[in-house]
């Protein structure tokens, strides 16, 4: 498996016959020139996973490949002008998908931000029962995890959280992502490396370089 960044949540994974997009956000650069793809993952409909424009130019460049999102992400889709002749998939929690490895998707709602605003849905991603990218959420998938996409700041969490939910799940190696809006990257990144759990490789995946496990 190769798992390259595209900034903030964005991941571009390579597993068996696959090729998988991950979150193409307002945030995210530098994956329009991306072809060969299998699949388009969005975790949730917030701008900073899904860019209408991008996803459509990425959808038009990869004819193959599925788009897969949650009914709200759908909805937007529809109604959006960039986006609304672009065919994609509505898929939930439990669902099992085959696009060039198994993708198995679970999740349900975004973390809260605050009592006030309303409950976003959210899907989770594991790729090839190794990869789990919870989008914007603390969730634990049913299976052991290899290798955890995990937040590291966000306006729904604090670093106590990262902690423990890295603690939680114990995966072999983690990679930061959801990190965009983080203006001292060292200090968290210092933080979860030393507060990791026993058997857990911190490895800090930069915009634009690759990952081979």
């Amino acid at each position: 498996m190769q798992i390259r960044k595209y900034r903030h949540s964005c991941l571009h994974v390579l597993d068996g016959d696959a090729s998988i997009v991950i979150d193409p956000g307002s945030y995210s650069t530098g994956y329009d020139s991306l072809t060969g793809l299998t699949a388009v993952l969005i975790t949730h409909a917030h701008a900073d996973h899904l860019d209408p424009e991008g996803l459509a130019r990425m959808l038009r460049a990869n004819p193959q490949a599925g788009g897969f999102v949650n009914s709200a992400s759908g909805a937007l889709l529809a109604k959006h002008p960039a986006t609304a002749d672009i065919a994609v998939t509505a898929v939930g929690p439990g669902d099992v998908l085959n696009v060039g490895t198994r993708v198995r998707v679970s999740g349900g709602d975004h973390a809260v931000i605050h009592a006030d605003l309303p409950i976003a849905p959210n899907l989770g991603y594991l790729i090839g029962d190794r990869l789990f990218h919870p989008g914007d959420a603390l969730a634990v998938p049913s299976r052991p995890v290899e290798v955890l996409a995990l937040p590291v700041s966000a306006p729904w969490m604090a670093v106590k959280e990262a902690v423990d939910y890295l603690r939680r799940m114990a995966p072999a190696r983690a990679i930061p992502i959801h990190e965009a809006g983080l203006s001292g990257t060292a200090t968290v990144y210092g933080i979860l490396s030393s507060l990791a759990p026993a058997g857990t490789q911190w490895t800090d995946l930069d915009d634009g370089t690759t990952l081979e496990i």
